[in-house]
């Protein structure tokens, strides 16, 4: 349960995050923001593992922050696209 509540927060952010810094208006409502924040923060973490990134200091794992929101700004973008939303 409480992976389930953290996927969610992280979601939130990383959502928030990817529609602060993309540009235009998005139309979504918060459960699109958070979903595709989740698959976001999943994938870009799946990338940066991939590329054999480790955070070997303990710190926060800012690799893993900037990829998920690039990943979440292209995932905003496709939906809208494919939804046909516009501004």
């Amino acid at each position: 349960m409480g992976q389930i509540i953290g996927m969610i927060v992280v979601g939130a952010i990383i959502g928030a995050l990817a529609r602060l810094v993309k540009k235009d208006e998005q139309p979504i409502g918060i459960l699109w923001t958070i979903i595709l924040g989740a698959l976001g923060a999943g994938i870009g973490g799946w990338l940066v593992s991939a590329f054999g990134y480790e955070n070997s200091n303990g710190g926060v794992q800012w690799i893993h922050w900037i990829v998920s929101v690039i990943v979440a700004v292209v995932l905003i973008g496709i939906y809208m696209g494919i939804t046909g939303k516009k501004k």
